[in-house]
């Protein structure tokens, strides 16, 4: 069985893969358990790692570029100044400042653009302006910081040092209800799309907060979804979703129908391939070994193929766009970033 993109029935290819950023690593320069990324207008991506829940290891805000550029890194597990337990999501807000949150300590924690932390806000709870389980941010029109109130299943605005606005959604599978909402998004018109997880779809809302539409649906088909985890929407209406459950990212239309599927086309990365180059024998019990076994002579279970193929998405997270209009691709369990383009 070949595993490969899949487009609509008469379509062209509408997305190609580019490249993969990154390196499984505990420390430094890397990502272990990435679960979402941000992206600077100059290029310039913040890949935030939250590591495996009971694993102290890893966790941390890794700086790069598109070019395996690689800038730093901040944070470390922990509940003081500075530091996440159980790390979710990243946004930056128009200064350039980059916010954290972890749905442990129910808290956002703002760093300047070279990690430096700056202040913290958030207040555990179910009541308005509280929150319990912070796992999207994104920053809309005038910087209203909107948040993926997980366990209270609404999105929530604030300013962006924490001062409460509204917010809108409550616990159900109706038009503009939402369970367990996690990924988000916020286009310039100030629309909203939310990744409704457990409703297995994407919502739209408007500015302040009314149900537009909603695309998807539960399964494993084209155009339906398993547990969604991210959205990104292009400037041509274009929409991106993390089919997490799914282990693929589909690509919409901006009336919601398919377009295409990506399963994952990984190749080794610049920072990868630097590590085999200084590590002979892994580089070498790599060569002698098949990256790419048959699935169907196997009998894995559409399921299980992502585990045993190495260029496949094994639980991606996030999906992010770039200024150029590039789909980065946050690939968790493989500690990576696969980078995709417009094929025309």
């Amino acid at each position: 069985m070949t595993v490969s993109s899949s487009v609509a029935t008469g379509q062209a290819a509408f997305l190609r893969y580019d490249r993969t950023l990154g390196v499984a690593a505990m420390e430094s320069r890397g990502f272990y358990y990435p679960v979402d990324l941000v992206i600077r207008d100059d290029g310039r991506m913040y890949g935030l790692s939250r590591s495996h829940e009971g694993d102290p290891r890893g966790v941390r805000v890794c700086i790069l570029d598109y070019d395996s550029g690689f800038h730093g890194v901040f944070g470390s597990i922990g509940d003081a100044d500075g530091q996440f337990i159980f790390a979710t999501a990243i946004a930056i807000d128009s200064g350039g400042r980059v916010y954290v949150s972890d749905e442990h300590t129910q808290r956002i924690s703002i760093f300047d653009e070279a990690g430096t932390f700056l202040s913290k806000w958030g207040t555990p709870g179910s009541g308005p302006g509280e929150i319990d389980g912070p796992c999207g941010l994104a920053f809309g029109p005038d910087d209203v910081m909107y948040v993926t109130d997980h366990l209270n299943h609404r999105v929530q605005t604030f300013t962006a040092d924490g001062t409460h606005l509204g917010g809108f959604g409550e616990h159900g599978g109706g038009d503009g209800q939402l369970d367990l909402p996690w990924g988000i998004t916020v286009l310039r018109d100030g629309h909203v799309y939310v990744a409704d997880w457990r409703n297995d779809r994407i919502q739209r809302f408007s500015a302040d907060g009314e149900f537009i539409a909603t695309y998807g649906g539960s399964g494993d088909g084209d155009g339906q979804l398993h547990r969604p985890s991210s959205v990104a929407v292009d400037h041509d209406g274009y929409i991106y979703v993390a089919d997490w459950g799914n282990d693929r990212v589909q690509v919409l239309d901006p009336d919601g129908a398919f377009v295409q599927k990506l399963m994952g086309e990984a190749t080794v990365s610049t920072w990868g391939a630097e590590f085999l180059k200084a590590n002979v024998d892994e580089a070498g019990a790599r060569a002698r070994s098949d990256l790419e076994p048959d699935a169907t002579a196997n009998g894995w279970a559409p399921d299980e193929v992502p585990r045993y193929i190495e260029k496949l998405f094994w639980a991606p997270t996030a999906v992010k766009l770039d200024a150029d209009g590039r789909l980065y691709v946050v690939d968790r369990n493989r500690h990576r970033i696969q980078v995709f383009e417009r094929a025309s």
